[in-house]
């Protein structure tokens, strides 16, 4: 497989200033996105009664298809959305019902975009990301962080990681 990047979009807003970074992004470098809005994904349960929404076929598409994920999510109370959080605790299917698709993870490459009312946030949000990524033995490639309040039609976004 070729170096094939996607972007997961993890926002409760879909056209939101997250959604527009990444288009520009998307746009710019050719890069597939994928809207986790567009999709019914349940809470992580531990009696696997969420089989059957849309999880496990978008993380299979997503691993086969893609060697390098580029996660883009606003920050909400300090954290990644809900959303995006759904879709990691989500990833625990990985480990332990899906362990083969889970296994396949290994090698990939992965990269993080946010974006808050701030110039910078505080470098303890990407560890989720970072510990992740280690514990499935994931490449993190690093982060980028934007302000909303100064994103405009000549703001020249830039991932050093891509």
């Amino acid at each position: 497989m070729e170096n094939k990047t996607v972007i997961i979009l993890g926002s409760s807003r879909k056209n939101g200033n997250t959604a527009k970074i990444v288009d520009q992004l998307s746009k710019e470098h050719n890069i597939d996105v994928v809207n986790l809005s567009d999709y019914n994904i349940s809470y992580y349960d531990y009696e696997s009664k969420n089989l059957g929404d849309d999880f496990l076929p978008l993380i299979r598409r997503i691993i086969e298809q893609y060697d390098t994920l580029i996660f883009a999510t606003p920050i909400y109370w300090y954290n990644m959305s809900g959303i995006m959080k759904v879709f990691f605790d989500r990833i625990s299917d990985l480990i332990r019902i899906e362990k083969e698709t889970g296994r396949k993870l290994r090698g990939k490459k992965i990269g993080v975009i946010s974006n808050s009312h701030d110039n910078e946030t505080d470098e303890s949000f990407y560890i989720p990301f970072q510990k992740s990524a280690d514990y499935l033995g994931m490449e993190y490639l690093g982060h980028a962080h934007f302000n909303a309040n100064i994103l405009n039609q000549t703001t020249k976004i830039e991932l050093t990681f891509i």
